[in-house]
């Protein structure tokens, strides 16, 4: 193995110039003042976790784990996420709080990934978890928030999918009962949509015609709230018929938000990490092929952590969204660049500080060769004031 040049870096990490990292703390910003508006107060925990707490509740594939030994001998990872952090503390140092909590945060978050996937190892998330809260009422609030921080950050066309992690189980319990292996191979399935291969593993699966005729009609829920009554039809399995009235009223909660033109109901969707509980959802931005923000309800995490409380939560990819996305803000203001000769250096930077003392941005610059500036710093710069010689003047 060759050693590194000097100006490499590991495979999945990336340098954020200056312009982008304008562009990503603007819309860190913008993002997470909308989640204040909404009630949500931030939270930062930290960069490393116990493996045996965190990195286990995670979720996240022990592969896709950095794991590192501390002094002691105990093994540690960098955080994958960060909804296992942020139900560590809701256990514990927030055990005293009234529920229901509603905390926000920004964040980078890690993850192991094969050199040839052209994934990021290293990336940000902007999100929110609220903790307490089980009713139909909470999840429409998050997939709401969703909506107005995807546009905060500057998304202007988008679309939600929302299913439920409880109707798929009841049917799958219901079609394949005590056929636990066979039901995880149909879910892997459905989270890689590779609906497909979905339909091939079904058909050689040896079921009878009602059962098959369940799984293959699995594929085409997709729409508006209709999609809960035709599901309904599919099983009667208990559970299944819950996790329906459940996304109704999670629906009817959107339509008066006046959101839900921008969400539609797919019962295929299972959720990336398996302590999802409830409903979970995914926002998808037209300019990009692939998710921008996904969530959903985790009741049970929080029991790892000694604290038996329903949550649900979301997180925007904030790094999709910073190279996907257009800019709406366009080009930074440039700062005012400020050239002064020695013996006016009192006037220069006292016109520096009010620049700055009224939000603006001054760069300030001694004269060395006693005539000003070249016209080629204007490329960088909103205006050049020069104080040199008597007078100042501006270019």
């Amino acid at each position: 193995m060759s050693k590194p040049q000097g100006f490499e870096k590991p495979v999945g990490v990336r340098d954020y110039l200056p312009r982008a990292t304008r562009r990503l703390r603007r819309i860190e910003r913008s993002v997470l003042d909308c989640m204040a508006r909404w009630g949500y107060d931030p939270i930062k925990t930290p960069t490393m976790e116990y493996y045996d707490t965190v990195g286990i509740a995670s979720s996240t594939p022990d592969r896709k784990l950095y794991k590192l030994l501390n002094n002691r001998g105990q093994t540690l990872v960098l955080r994958s996420e960060m909804t296992a952090p942020i139900a560590r503390v809701a256990s514990s140092l927030l055990r005293e709080e009234s529920l229901p909590l509603r905390l926000s945060y920004h964040a980078n978050v890690f993850r192991a990934i094969e050199e040839e996937a052209g994934r990021e190892a290293e990336f940000f998330q902007t999100g929110v978890e609220l903790v307490g809260d089980r009713s139909p009422e909470a999840d429409a609030e998050v997939i709401a928030l969703a909506i107005a921080s995807l546009q905060a950050a500057g998304v202007k066309t988008f679309k939600f999918a929302m299913g439920h992690v409880g109707f798929l189980n009841g049917l799958f319990d219901e079609a394949l009962p005590n056929r636990t292996e066979d039901q995880q191979v149909l879910k892997e399935r459905l989270l890689r949509r590779d609906y497909v291969g979905f339909r091939e593993e079904a058909e050689s699966l040896g079921l009878g015609s009602k059962q098959q005729q369940e799984l293959e009609g699995l594929l085409r829920l997709r729409g508006g709230v209709e999609i809960c009554s035709q599901a309904a039809g599919l099983s009667s399995h208990e559970l299944a018929l819950e996790s329906l009235d459940h996304l109704r009223k999670v629906w009817e909660a959107l339509s008066d938000y006046g959101v839900s033109q921008h969400v539609l109901i797919d019962l295929t969707m299972i959720g990336d990490f398996s302590y999802y509980t409830g409903m979970v959802f995914e926002g998808y931005a037209a300019e990009l092929g692939f998710p921008v923000c996904s969530g959903g309800r985790y009741d049970n995490l929080l029991k790892q952590f000694g604290r038996d409380v329903p949550s649900t939560g979301f997180a925007l990819k904030t790094t999709r969204i910073l190279d996907g996305v257009d800019d709406p803000e366009g080009e930074e203001e440039r700062p005012v660049l400020i050239v002064y000769e020695s013996n006016r250096r009192a006037e220069a930077l006292a016109e520096a500080a009010r620049i700055r003392a009224e939000g603006g941005a001054a760069v300030t610059r001694l004269s060395e060769s006693g005539s000003g500036e070249k016209i080629a710093e204007k490329g960088r710069y909103s205006r050049i004031l020069s104080y040199i010689g008597e007078n100042a003047s501006a270019k």
